[in-house]
């Protein structure tokens, strides 16, 4: 199943019973092969033609309803695993993105991630083995915090950490970043052909918005415990880390797995954003309950029938 990014046409999202929303795939996704400028393409403050927030929350919470109902399905059925992908800028709300969008999805069938710093058993191990411990297994919602793309943005950004993952001195010849890039695009291939769609996104924050929900977190008490000093040191590399997501982008959205740049400045439109894609996803797995044979219904019946027949 690959997701029907249409670059040429003004096609919409197709998301089944929730209806039709204002804005197309081209608007968000990044198209495989193209270079990205995340300054001209896309715009953080972007809002999909909707004049206000109050009909797309409406748009969210009737996609939210219908994600619930079909990860029952995806669940029974066993087949497919969704694996979804959140990389952003500190405070372009990735955790209120997770806990608006998945609020309907049963927990038994849903698993967060949260990638931190590497441990010194993850250093002992190749960037992709903490990743593929957390990938979901069939029938289930897997939601990465972060990822196995951190190694192509902090580590790239800070090369001290690259220093700490002791690798062989022949592996750092050449452009090791380009290497990464073909590593993980064949991972990432690996899955879908396995059954794993794999959902990316990049929450786009500009900067004015992140300086503005860091003095929030300041200026309110209840938010203190949110703002981290180190989030702070983070943004003085705004440039290196914005040259590190436009290279990821251009190098890592493929047909098996694109990347959508979603607009962040306006947390609302965010979410409605990446509920149609999802919605849409399992949209196009064409889901069903499964369907017992006839020699399985017939024990069923046969069951049914001693239940009704038992004493009380």
């Amino acid at each position: 199943m690959k997701l029907d990014v249409d670059f040429d046409k003004k096609r919409k999202f197709p998301v089944g019973e929730s209806g039709q929303v204002k804005f197309r795939f081209r608007d968000i996704a990044v198209e495989p092969g193209s270079s990205v400028s995340l300054k001209k393409d896309f715009d953080p403050n972007f809002t999909g033609g909707y004049d206000d927030k109050s009909g797309a929350l409406e748009q969210v919470a009737s996609n939210v309803q219908r994600l619930s109902e079909m990860q029952q399905i995806l669940y029974a059925q066993d087949t497919y695993a969704i694996l979804i992908i959140f990389q952003a800028m500190d405070a372009a709300g990735k955790d209120g993105a997770i806990r608006h969008v998945m609020s309907g999805i049963n927990p038994q069938g849903c698993h967060v991630t949260s990638f931190k710093s590497p441990s010194a058993e993850d250093l002992d191990h190749d960037y992709l083995w903490r990743a593929s411990k957390a990938l979901p297994g069939r029938g289930m919602i897997g939601i990465f915090n972060r990822s196995y793309y951190e190694e192509v943005l902090a580590v790239r950004v800070h090369p001290e950490f690259l220093a700490k993952q002791k690798l062989p001195p022949e592996t750092r010849k050449g452009s090791i970043w380009q290497g990464r890039f073909k590593e993980i695009n064949n991972f990432e291939k690996y899955l879908w052909h396995n059954g794993t769609i794999v959902l990316k996104f990049f929450l786009n924050i500009s900067k004015d918005e992140q300086k503005k929900r860091f003095l929030s977190r300041i200026d309110e008490p209840d938010k203190n415990w949110k703002f981290s000093t180190a989030d702070y040191e983070e943004r003085k590399y705004w440039d290196d880390y914005q040259k590190a997501f436009e290279d990821m982008l251009e190098n890592t959205s493929t047909e098996w797995a694109p990347w959508f740049v979603i607009p962040a400045d306006n947390k609302w439109f965010a979410r409605l954003a990446i509920s149609v894609v999802v919605s849409s996803a399992l949209e196009r797995l064409d889901l069903s309950m499964p369907v017992v044979d006839d020699k399985q219904r017939q024990r069923l019946e046969g069951i049914r029938d001693q239940l009704l027949a038992e004493q009380d």
